[in-house]
């Protein structure tokens, strides 16, 4: 799946290895863009956006899948097609629901609780305290990747996400978008949300430290409260540290979600790299009619004044 100014394309290779596309136009509205326009504030109204855009293009992408194994002549497919349909279904849901649910509320709860739990007794300091949370959310973090990333579902999931990477990156250097070209380049790219929930952790551990608490279930309210804060501070962060990737030394600022990235994509092969291709040329083509459109109509009111 890409996003572009005016429209977002998920490419899916069918059965039968035709790739179908599914598009979609972003929606504006005064509303909508008043808040992206405000800092701190658009973090989370990026992530709700994105969050209901992906639901739609989740939907899709299972449709097409259900449609693929939904033939009872199939003697491979027809015996286990009920079996593979919730298999599938069930590792994409698991990667949407639970990197939202479980990455912004239970794990910031958990972290918390098992802070309080292990370290209060022997710990004052409220800059260590965090930091000891810090670590153990990290560390659950990078267990939660791992382990999802050693199902066959997931890590082709992660191979998709590879390639979109691939094809971004060759994009931005100026490549003819070919197979080749693209997989030429890395999987790991600076603006990604992998990198948006690394940087969440360390912002949490500067945040948590100028707030105290009293007992295990306040430490928890207190981060649960604090949660659109630290999201809002991360969002900005990661708007910083793309825009200065290419400043000598400030550079060192977006390592640690390229690091993160090393679980959460893998090396595609060649057909998913082409999949990838085809979703990201067709959002082009579609971002480039709207902008013709949008010239056009603002000829049209320039000459009818």
């Amino acid at each position: 799946m890409f996003g572009g100014q005016h429209a977002q394309v998920t490419a899916v290779r069918r059965k039968d290895g035709n790739i179908e596309l599914f598009e979609c136009k972003k929606k504006t509205s005064p509303t909508l863009d008043f808040l992206m326009k405000i800092p701190f504030l658009r973090g989370i109204v990026a992530i709700i956006a994105a969050s209901a855009s992906g639901a739609k293009h989740l939907q899709f992408a299972t449709e097409q899948y259900e449609l693929d194994h939904a033939d009872p002549d199939d003697p491979e497919q027809a015996p286990n097609s009920n079996q593979s349909k919730w298999m599938m279904i069930l590792g994409v849901t698991l990667v949407g629901i639970l990197s939202f649910l479980f990455g912004k509320v239970l794990f910031t709860a958990v972290p918390a609780f098992l802070a309080s739990v292990l370290f209060d007794r022997f710990v004052q300091n409220l800059v260590i305290q965090s930091l000891l949370e810090g670590v153990i959310k990290t560390l659950l973090l990078l267990s939660y990747l791992w382990l999802i990333s050693q199902t066959p579902m997931i890590k082709r999931l992660f191979q998709y996400h590879g390639a979109e990477h691939k094809v971004i990156t060759a994009f931005e250097h100026g490549e003819e978008l070919t197979v080749t070209n693209v997989q030429k380049y890395s999987t790991l790219h600076y603006r990604c949300g992998s990198s948006f929930i690394i940087l969440s952790i360390i912002v949490g551990v500067i945040v948590y430290s100028f707030f105290s608490y009293d007992g295990v279930w306040d430490r928890i309210v207190t981060r649960l409260l604090l949660l659109p804060a630290v999201l809002g501070i991360s969002y900005e962060l990661l708007r910083l540290t793309n825009a200065v990737r290419d400043v000598p030394v400030l550079t060192y600022l977006g390592y640690p979600g390229l690091w993160l990235q090393k679980l959460t994509t893998k090396e595609p092969d060649d057909t998913q790299v082409e999949v990838a291709i085809h979703a990201f040329v067709r959002m082009r083509e579609l971002d480039a009619q709207e902008a013709r459109q949008h010239v056009q109509q603002a000829s049209q009111l320039v000459h009818s004044s």
